[in-house]
C-alpha cells in the first residue's frame, strides 16, 4: 500500500459522520502508528443538505457511491449505511471486485452475505473488516482471530444489545413501564427514534451471534431456523416478581456446540443478580467465550453509540495500514465447514411462567395438572390475589424442561376461558 492512502466513507447517519470526524482529526496520529497518511477523497449520503452533527466537505459529496470507484483511486471504503441488502451490499460488492478494502459496521449485510463477501475479498486479496458489527467499542472478534486463535471454543455468550439491556435496567431501577422506558432511551440516543424494533425484537443480537458463531467454531454463517425472541413482552411486573426471587431480566444471545451440532439462541433469560452477566447493567454489553485450553475469557465495554463503533472501526483501519491481508473469518472461506443444526425441541432449561386467572377455586390445580401432563415439575408457585378485580397472577418456577414439552403445554391454555391472557414465559439461564 503507498503512503498515502485515499479513503471513501459511504453513509454518513450518527456512526459514520462520527468516524469522519474522528478520521480527519486524527491524521497525525494514525500516520504516527502507522507510517501512512490517510486522505478522505469521497463521501456518499442520501441527502448532501441534511443538518448533521459536523460539517462535511460538499466538493467530494457523491449521490451515487458506485461513481465513487468510477472518478476517483480509492484503497478503503467505510460501509456505514447498515442495510443487509440493497446498497450496502452492492457497494461492498462493487468495492471488493475492484480489489478496494472494506471496513464496515452492518452486522446485518455480514450476517446475511458474510461467507459470499469473504469469498470475494480472499479472491481479490483485499480485506473485509467487521470488527464494528459486534459489541461496540468492544474488540471481541479480534479477539476470537488472534488473541484466542489456538483455543478450541465450545461456546459464546452474552448481553450482545446496549438499547435493550439499558430499557430492562432502567425499568427495573426507576420502577416505569416498558413503553416509558422506551421512550426515555429514544431522547438518549440509545434506542432508534423512528423504529427500534430490530432491538427490541432480538433482530440485531441475533445477527451478532451468528458472526461469532462462525468465528469460534470456524463454520459457515448458518441459516438454520433458531429461537428469536425480544423484549417486547416483558412487564414491570415480571422484573419486579424476579427481583424478589434474587433473580434479574437479560436478554442472552447464546452459541455453543452440542455433541458436535450448532446451537443459536437470542431470548431473554432470568439471571443470578449475584453473577457477573446479571451485574452488567445500562448500555453495557459483555462477551463471555468459554474454551480449551483458556477456560473463560469475558470482555465488556459500551457496545452502542457511535463513539465505540468508531473506535472498533479505527482499530480496522490501523490493522489494513499496518499490512496484512487476513482472512476475514480467521481461516480460508474454502476451510470453513458447514455443520447441522442442534434441535431446538430439545433445548432444555428451568422456566418462568406468569398467569393471569380468574380468581376461582380450581384453576390453580388445572394448571399444575396440565404442567404434570406435559413431564413439567413445579419447584415453586407465587399466587397473588387481586380481589377487588376478581383475578389473581400465578407465578410457577419449574424444573428443567424441554422446549417442545413446554410448546404443546401452553398452547392449551389458549382456549381457556379462566385464563385471562397467554402465559408469559422467561426461560432460566442454566
Amino acid at each position: 500500500m503507498n503512503k498515502i492512502v485515499n479513503i471513501a466513507i459511504v453513509g454518513l447517519g450518527q456512526v459514520g459522520i462520527y468516524l469522519y470526524n474522528e478520521l480527519n482529526s486524527k491524521k497525525k496520529e494514525i500516520e504516527i502508528k502507522t507510517g501512512k497518511k490517510i486522505n478522505i477523497v469521497a463521501i456518499s449520503a442520501k441527502n448532501k443538505n441534511k443538518k448533521r452533527r459536523f460539517k462535511i466537505n460538499k466538493n467530494i459529496f457523491y449521490s451515487n457511491p458506485i461513481n465513487i470507484f468510477k472518478e476517483k483511486k480509492i484503497d478503503i471504503l467505510f460501509e456505514s449505511i447498515g442495510q443487509s441488502d440493497g446498497i450496502s451490499k452492492k457497494v461492498v460488492e462493487y468495492a471488493l471486485k475492484n480489489k478496494v478494502n472494506v471496513i464496515t459496521p452492518n452486522k446485518a449485510l455480514i450476517a446475511k452475505h458474510g461467507d459470499a463477501l469473504a469469498k470475494l475479498a480472499e479472491k481479490n486479496k483485499v480485506n473485509l473488516e467487521f470488527e464494528a458489527s459486534v459489541a461496540g467499542g468492544i474488540p471481541i472478534l479480534r479477539t476470537i482471530k488472534e488473541g484466542l486463535a489456538t483455543n478450541k471454543i465450545n461456546k459464546v455468550y452474552g448481553i450482545l444489545n446496549g438499547t435493550t439491556n439499558y430499557i430492562l435496567s432502567e425499568m427495573e431501577n426507576s420502577n416505569e413501564t416498558f413503553d416509558n422506558v422506551l421512550r426515555k432511551a429514544q431522547k438518549l440516543g440509545y434506542a432508534e427514534p423512528g423504529n427500534p424494533k430490530l432491538d427490541l425484537n432480538g433482530f440485531d443480537a441475533f445477527a451478532k451471534i451468528r458472526i461469532l458463531s462462525a468465528l469460534s467454531f470456524n463454520i459457515k454463517i448458518s441459516k438454520a431456523k433458531c429461537i428469536m425472541e425480544g423484549i417486547q413482552n416483558i412487564k414491570l411486573e415480571d422484573i419486579k416478581i424476579a427481583s424478589q426471587l434474587g433473580l434479574r431480566v437479560k436478554l442472552l444471545g447464546i452459541s455453543q456446540m452440542i455433541n458436535g451440532q450448532l446451537f443459536e439462541t437470542v431470548h431473554p433469560c432470568l439471571v443470578n443478580k449475584n453473577t457477573y452477566i446479571g451485574n452488567v447493567n445500562g448500555v453495557m454489553n459483555a462477551v463471555i467465550t468459554e474454551g480449551k485450553p483458556v477456560g473463560e475469557s469475558v470482555l465488556q465495554g459500551e457496545g452502542a453509540g457511535p463513539g465505540p463503533t468508531s473506535s472498533s472501526l479505527l482499530s480496522d483501519l490501523l490493522s489494513i495500514l499496518r499490512g496484512n491481508i487476513k482472512y476475514p473469518f480467521g481461516i480460508s472461506s474454502l476451510k470453513r465447514r458447514s455443520i447441522k443444526a442442534f434441535n431446538n425441541d430439545n433445548y432444555t432449561n428451568s422456566l418462568y411462567l406468569r398467569f393471569e386467572v380468574r380468581d376461582k377455586q380450581g384453576v390453580l390445580s388445572l394448571i399444575t395438572n396440565r404442567l404434570a401432563k406435559y413431564k413439567i415439575s413445579v419447584k415453586r408457585i407465587i399466587q397473588t390475589p387481586d380481589k377487588k378485580n376478581k383475578k389473581a397472577t400465578i407465578v410457577i418456577i419449574t424444573h428443567k424442561t424441554s422446549e417442545i414439552n413446554a410448546k404443546n403445554c401452553l398452547s392449551i391454555f389458549k382456549k381457556n376461558k379462566n385464563i385471562l391472557k397467554f402465559p408469559t414465559l422467561i426461560r432460566l439461564y442454566n
